[in-house]
């Protein structure tokens, strides 16, 4: 297999295109598996509430439901703390692997689990074990799979290449989503409950296998092996590492965990708490609402919507800078999120989906530029260990609290309006820290020699 740069002159490397795509698809099928599952998940709430916690009400089996599908989120820091320092020391690549496969088996482990009448208090306990696994692993995922991208992508194109891990996402939630709701159409309660619903699951397995296969077939990225060649018997050890993150590197920190809040505020309003609002919420408090099949559909279309706009938008950042397009989204966060909640408090299915499309395109204007833009603010020896942890530390705190937080404000003001005063925050956080963070469109990452690709002209050549 040829290596993933051909060295042309010092702190030179030429991509080879070749790779570069297998390394893109590599990391993006990883995205693909963990978001199926939430897709998956998040539209089966119902019919899993049943199966798990056949002794509760209705309600409160929801609520436990919910609860399970939140363990995730509140282990992925410490998923962020194992995989991201272990990925600076044994590489991306290996790291990488153990992730993706450990997402598809904790998600092909629920679906062969046991019903609550089968075992008992047992099921829900395996459930909650599995759940512990995704979400580890998936702590462990995403900080590398932005790191294994950057690293090998070419300097001027790495905006579009990143933000095909995104496409991933999308891919995957949308995926996820119309199985739960082909299934929950065509299949009778009974044939739903006793045998269906484990089918999205079951299919997980598959899925991360290939992830696995395409992972292990790439060499480890080429920031990675300068680094190992340069350093050799030297490098930090896991304590050392902290210490650097944390002393040195706080101000970057702070920025990217900010970064991250206003994408994943958004990220999960849209993914998670909308179909409640419309569904539950709005019709709860007189105004219309849309039905639940309705509101289902869509967020496909929106999602399929995004698939088409988030590579466009990558592309865009290379050109024109990654500051640009995130500030936009953050403007758009603050002006749009109020028009865009009273369109969908109008109801009916032309208003809802614009209301939904405009959440969607400020949340593309993060989900396009940040996969390049965050790993690019660490040097080579901390940055999957320094990213993995911001990142997952931001999204267990304010992303997957998202949902938890709506419910919470909105039964206790009454004000139908609060996740758009929450997007305005959101914006203006996300403002704040891209204001003070290094544009890095065109440039070299921290630590690693230029690369460019075969077609650039040797003037480009840094």
């Amino acid at each position: 297999m040829p290596g993933p740069t051909e060295p042309q002159r010092e702190n030179v490397s030429v991509a080879d295109p070749k790779v570069v795509k297998r390394a893109v698809g590599a990391a993006a099928i990883g995205n693909i598996t963990e978001w199926y599952d939430f897709g998956v998940y998040g539209y089966l709430t119902t019919t899993i509430s049943q199966v798990f916690f056949t002794e509760l009400s209705g309600p409160v089996a929801t609520i436990a439901t919910f609860g399970l599908f939140a363990v995730s989120f509140l282990i992925r820091p410490f998923g962020g703390l194992l995989f991201g320092p272990l990925s600076d020391r044994i590489g991306r690549k290996r790291v990488l692997s153990l992730t993706v496969i450990l997402m598809a088996l904790g998600t092909f482990a629920i679906g062969v689990i046991p019903s609550y009448s089968a075992i008992g208090i047992a099921a829900p306990l395996l459930v909650l074990l599995a759940r512990l696994v995704q979400g580890v692993s998936t702590g462990g995922e995403y900080g590398s799979a932005m790191t294994f991208i950057a690293e090998y992508a070419p300097d001027r194109r790495r905006g579009f290449l990143g933000s095909w891990l995104e496409f991933g996402t999308l891919t995957g939630y949308a995926f996820g989503a119309t199985i739960a709701t082909v299934l929950t159409a065509v299949l009778s309660e009974d044939q739903l409950l006793s045998w269906g619903w484990r089918i999205p699951f079951l299919i997980a397995l598959p899925i991360g296998l290939v992830g696995l296969y395409l992972r292990l077939r790439l060499e480890e990225t080429p920031a990675f092996s300068n680094f190992v060649t340069a350093e050799g018997k030297q490098r930090k050890s896991a304590g050392q590492e902290f210490r650097t993150i944390f002393v040195r590197y706080w101000p970057a920190m702070l920025l990217c965990a900010g970064l991250v809040l206003a994408w994943n505020v958004t990220n999960y309003m849209l993914t998670s708490y909308m179909p409640t609002y419309l569904t539950d919420t709005l019709p709860g408090h007189g105004d219309d609402g849309v039905g639940e099949t309705a509101a289902q559909v869509l967020q496909i279309v929106v999602l399929v919507l995004l698939m088409f706009v988030v590579t466009f938008l990558g592309r865009l950042s290379d050109r024109f800078g990654r500051r640009r397009i995130v500030l936009v989204g953050c403007v758009g966060l603050i002006v749009l999120s109020l028009p865009a909640v009273l369109l969908l408090r109008a109801g009916g299915d032309v208003a809802t989906f614009a209301g939904l499309a405009l959440m969607g395109l400020t949340l593309v204007c993060f989900s396009s530029t940040l996969p390049s833009t965050l790993p690019a603010m660490f040097p080579t020896h901390i940055r999957a260990g320094a990213l993995s942890i911001a990142f997952n530390v931001s999204v267990s705190l304010f992303g997957g609290t998202t949902s938890t937080v709506m419910g919470a404000l909105v039964a206790a003001t009454g004000d139908l309006n609060w996740p758009a005063y929450y997007l305005i925050a959101a914006g203006i956080v996300g403002a704040v820290c891209i204001h003070f963070t290094r544009e890095s469109a065109g440039r070299p990452l921290q630590g690693s020699p230029a690369i460019v690709s075969p077609d650039e002209p040797a003037a480009s050549r840094r």
